[in-house]
């Protein structure tokens, strides 16, 4: 009786453990990341308001991450900032990356009056037309409009990260504290991400 007692146990075991494995096997594989990089407002007219020590060290970095998503054929979206009263003006020259920033014309351009790139614009549209689920953020100011697009994305429900080394704003110390308070990858941890994005 025992031994009976004992074959059904088995049989329970295996037979719960069979149907375990095919209902995790029947679960759809976890979406990869296809990102997006935004470079914002390293415009003429602000770039001047950022701490000077910094300025040349964010510039190389967020070329660095502009080249790094060109060589995996990621997007690379511009991000302008202008004030319906105050400008810059769209057009003028403090409107503009200066020619240190290694962004392109072909490259597309989101026009913003609001800290948040996602408010009133059309970077949602872009960014799912372009099937992004990812955004990475780089440019200033780190305590002004990258911050706000940092979490209008995450409302947007975007993997959202900003980029260490690659923000300014008028005070590093600062900087320094919104890369530790939002989710921050430096470069070799953007390079690991970029190779493992769904292309």
């Amino acid at each position: 009786m025992k031994t009976i007692v004992c074959l059904l146990m088995i049989g329970l075991f295996i037979g719960a453990g069979t149907v375990l494995a095919e209902e995790k096997s029947e679960q759809p594989a976890p979406k990869r990341m296809k990102p997006a990089l935004l470079v914002i407002d390293v415009q003429n007219q602000y770039l001047p308001m950022m701490a000077e020590k910094d300025r040349q060290h964010a510039i190389e970095y967020i070329n660095y991450a502009i080249w790094l998503f060109r060589q995996h054929g990621f997007p690379v979206i511009r991000v302008h900032h202008t004030d319906p009263k105050y400008g810059p003006a769209p057009g003028s020259q403090g409107f503009a990356f200066p020619k240190e920033i290694n962004t392109t014309d072909d490259d597309p351009q989101i026009v913003k009056n609001y800290g948040d790139a996602f408010k009133k614009t059309d970077l949602d549209t872009l960014l799912k037309e372009k099937g992004c689920n990812g955004v990475f953020c780089c440019g200033l100011s780190a305590v002004g409009c990258a911050l706000a697009t940092y979490h209008g994305a995450k409302n947007h429900d975007y993997s959202t990260f900003m980029i260490k080394d690659a923000l300014l704003s008028h005070n590093d110390v600062y900087t320094d504290y919104v890369e530790q308070i939002c989710d921050t990858v430096g470069f070799a941890a953007l390079q690991v991400m970029l190779d493992n994005a769904e292309h």
